[in-house]
This record gives C-alpha cells, structure tokens and sequence, in this order.
C-alpha cells in the first residue's frame, strides 16, 4: 500500500512469549505431609497458608508445582480476571480466528477444585497487611497467609496521545487496549459491528514491537486494512537491528502492512490519528500495543523495595519481607525485569521447591523470542545488539531473510533470524547448550535447509518446547496433543513447539491423535 493510498495518509510527509531459555536454576521436588501444619520462625517454608496474588501463567504454574508437592489445600489464589489461568501468548490467535477463547485456558476451574486449591475468581486485591499478614480484597474481606507471592504480572503503557481519553475518563470508543482477554473480545465485537457499515474496516497499530506486529497480521487475516506506527528508527527495534528491521518491513509491505517509523501519534481527532510528522491516518480502530510495566502498585503500598520491578534475592523473596515473594512480568531479580513466559514458568518452579522447604535458586535465563504471526517467521537468540564476539551473517532483502549470528570462543552467544527459520531447531539447540562449533560450522547453520534434504531426525535430548523445558524423548512418550499438554505443558506457552509437537507425535510408529495441534 502506497502513502497516498486509500486517503489513509493524507500528508506528504512520514515487543507478548517468548520464550526463554533457562541458564541454571533447577529445582528439587519435594514431598511434604499435607495434614500437617506445624508452628514455624518467620521465613521458614515448611508449612502454611500460601496465598497467591494473579492469575496469570506465572500464577497457573506455580500452582501446579504446588500440587505436584501435595501443597494444593494449603493454597490460595486470588485472579482479578472473571476467567481462569489462560495463554496470553495466544490472544493474537484468537484475534486472528485460529484458536477459540475456551482453547487458551491452561487448567479448567475443576481441576483447581479436584486438587483443593482455593481458586477465586473476579477477586481484586487492594492491599497486603505486613505487620497483620493478611491481604485485603477490594470488599473489604481479608485472607490471611504465611507467605504470599506477587504473580501480578505488568500493565500496559497508554501513550501521551491527546483525544484517547475523554472527559468523562472513558477512552475513546475507537481505541482498543490488547492484553488480556476480555481486550480481545471487546475488540473482535468492534470487528463484527463495523462489518454492518459500508465503508473499508481499517485500523491503526500503535507500537511495532513484538506485540504489534502480531496484532497488526492478526487483524490483516481478518481482512482489515492495517497500519503500524513506531516511534523508533525500526520494527522489533528491542530484539533485531536495523538490517533485520528493515526486511522485516519490507515484508510487511508486501503482506498489505504500511509501517510508519520514527513517528509517534499525538492527537486522536474525528479526522483520525495525528503524527508528529504530519500524517493524519484516517482509521476506525486504534489498538494500542505499545509496551507495558511491571504491576508493582501493591508492593509500593506495602512498603516493599521497588525499582523498575518488584525487588527479589535468588531465592525470590522480596529483600524487605522473607514470607513476601514475586514471580513473573512484576518481579526484579539481579536489576533485570523479564516480560517472557519462560523465565516466569523457570521462576515458579523455583519458587514451588522453595515454598515446599527445597533449595532451589533462581540465576537468570537466556531469551529466545519468537514472532507468532501469518507469513512472518522471526526468532531472536539472547540480546544480538549487546554480545561481543564475532559476527556471521546472510541477508537477502528481495527474498525477505536476515540471519545473523554473534560466536563468542566458538560457541553462539546470540542471533537473530528472520524468514527462514529451517534450521531453528539446530541452531537454538547449540545456543542452549553452548555447543562449541566448528570453524565453518556457524556460517552453514545460517543456510537454508536444501529442500531435496531429507529432515533430521531430533534425538531425544533435543529441547523441543523452550517455555517448559521439553525434550524430543518427553514428546514421543506422550500419546495424544492432550498426554502432551498435561504432563508436559509443551504447546501451551508461546506455541512455537506446535509444529515440531506435530510432527514428533506423526511420525511416531505407534497411532496417535494430533488433532488440534495448530500449525
């Protein structure tokens, strides 16, 4: 789509995964007597009411390492959603038609109950009481605890744009938020109502990260005109550089996705969204989907140390309270917040050792990102833009591939790839575990698999699924895409696994259902 096209640009002038990869951090389990609760020194894990604050997929994890150490009836968890734990990762799916809402729960309601976990729903908590231990629910009710854990995730960032709110407080019924699941069906009700007026379903993305770029496919699948406005010099501008970026565009472009960079939006008037370098896009949906913070407002009112995030030791208690812990998008651990599914999933399993009495320590994690999106395929090794070491690198522009990356003493301390992710598995593999490679080895990572090629095949140690830790071996045990999800938890994190899961379960020589595995 051109500037001028469609009277969408009338001037003349012009990122939520991932998934990570856990570096040490290993947890013991550990079996406890559920029938006793004895006395204990503050600080001590050996017993007692857990409550946990969110419902997230931190908070849904936890729980299930909880149970898995007989810890369930000592457990509490307080979501403010009306919905139980669901896949956040998953809502552009959702948003684009291939996945339905009731798919992305990760543990029904009944399952909590089976297991005696206090599961309770549409519970907004508005303070925790230190000196008392208890926490207060927006009611006034309180729930007492011996330890409680912050799972309460981050918030999205409203962009200083003049005319999203209105007076009354109330935004803009244009504007849409995109993070949970109730934004998504309020936004697919804005879908279905404009498709009774006559003129073109068109919508404006406000940030081009991660989050962006999925929603912006999303909505182009479903047939609406998009277009995509980021303040920085280029798309995915936190895990690729420049060269990635602009291919990334390019192929955008192509996908019927016009992308403004270096542009921020600074008025929402009847004539449509104002940028600061004099477009006006005219536009009936503006979906915001720039960034997000951690949620720490609890933890400021309880007096707790807050940086950019809530402030944790390695065994992720809060550095003021011993019996107050943080897991996820609100927690801080060594001056670094995490935004990714995987390193809140390594965390609560950390956190569930040390909860049942164990030893386990939390050390950090390494990240591979990966892009869910229609006709786009991008993943991001570690941070390609800070590691020093040698650079080996293939792009092709008119083809729409950038690969590159960073060798550091042989072995992959980072990369970035983007459309063409035939050899993913091979080179996330050697990034996980520090394969030291052979002088042209890296270099022949990078080229495309030859089609005549038959697949290799993963041997069982393979890592399969990033988000849970899953090998190849782990898979093929499983019977059915359900055996997989339950004792696994493969394809319910950022579902990058999805076609490998596939595959492993297909070409089993024993019959298996893989129906409902998503491509």
């Amino acid at each position: 789509m051109t500037e001028q096209a469609v009277g969408r640009a009338v001037s003349a002038s012009e990122r939520v995964e991932t998934n990570t990869v856990p570096t040490s951090a290993r947890a013991d389990r550990v079996g406890l007597d559920t029938d006793s609760l004895v006395p204990r020194e503050s600080g001590s894990t050996s017993g007692g009411r857990v409550v946990i604050i969110g419902g997230g997929m931190a908070a849904a994890r936890l729980v299930e390492g909880l149970v898995a150490r007989g810890l369930g009836p000592r457990t509490t968890v307080l979501a403010e959603e009306q919905h139980a734990p669901y896949n956040r990762i998953l809502l552009s799916a959702v948003l684009e038609g291939t996945h339905r809402p009731g798919a992305l729960t990760l543990r029904e309601k009944q399952w909590y109950a089976d297991r005696g976990v206090d599961l309770r729903l549409d519970s907004l908590v508005v303070d925790i009481h230190r000196d008392t231990k208890t926490v207060e629910l927006a009611d006034r009710t309180t729930v007492p605890y011996d330890q409680v854990v912050l799972a309460t995730g981050a918030i999205p960032s409203l962009p200083p744009i003049r005319g999203v709110v209105r007076m009354d407080g109330s935004l803009d019924p244009r504007v849409q938020a995109f993070r949970s699941l109730d934004d998504c069906a309020r936004l697919l009700t804005a879908l279905d109502r404009q498709g009774l007026h006559d003129h073109p379903r068109s919508a404006v993305i406000v940030g081009g990260g991660l989050l962006g770029v999925q929603v912006a496919r999303a909505l182009a699948v479903r047939g609406i005109e998009t277009e995509i406005v980021e303040g920085r010099d280029h798309l995915l501008s936190s895990q690729v550089d420049a060269s990635a970026g602009k291919v990334l565009k390019r192929s955008m472009a192509k996908l019927g996705t016009q992308v403004y960079l270096g542009a921020r939006a600074t008025r929402l008037t009847d004539g449509g969204l104002q940028l600061d370098n004099g477009y006006t896009l005219e536009t009936d949906l503006v979906v915001l989907t720039a960034g997000g913070r951690p949620r720490a407002n609890l933890a400021c009112r309880a007096e707790l140390t807050v940086n950019r995030g809530i402030v944790v030791d390695d065994r992720l208690r809060s550095v003021d309270d011993p019996d107050v812990y943080a897991i996820g998008d609100c927690a801080e651990h060594n001056a670094t917040t995490t935004g990714f599914v995987s390193p809140a999933w390594e965390q609560a399993g950390v956190l569930a050792d040390v909860l049942a009495g164990g030893s386990a320590t939390y050390e950090g994690h390494r990240v591979v990102a990966r892009l869910r999106a229609t006709d786009l395929d991008v993943c991001v090794l570690g941070s390609p833009e800070d590691e020093a070491g040698e650079v080996v690198e293939i792009a092709n522009p008119i083809k729409g591939t950038h690969r590159k990356l960073v060798v550091r003493d042989g072995r992959i301390v980072a990369g970035a790839l983007v459309g063409d992710l035939s050899r993913v598995g091979l080179i996330t593999q050697a990034f996980d575990r520090q394969t030291v490679l052979g002088e042209h080895e890296a270099g022949q990572l990078l080229l495309p698999e030859p089609s005549s090629s038959p697949r290799p095949e993963l041997p069982d140690d393979a890592e399969v699924c990033a988000c849970a830790g899953v090998s190849a071996g782990r898979i093929r045990a499983c019977r059915s895409l359900e055996d997989v999800r339950d004792t696994t938890r493969a394809t319910t994190g950022c579902g990058g696994c999805a076609p490998t899961v596939r595959l492993l379960l297909a070409s089993s020589p024993r019959k298996r259902s893989v129906e409902g595995i998503p491509s």
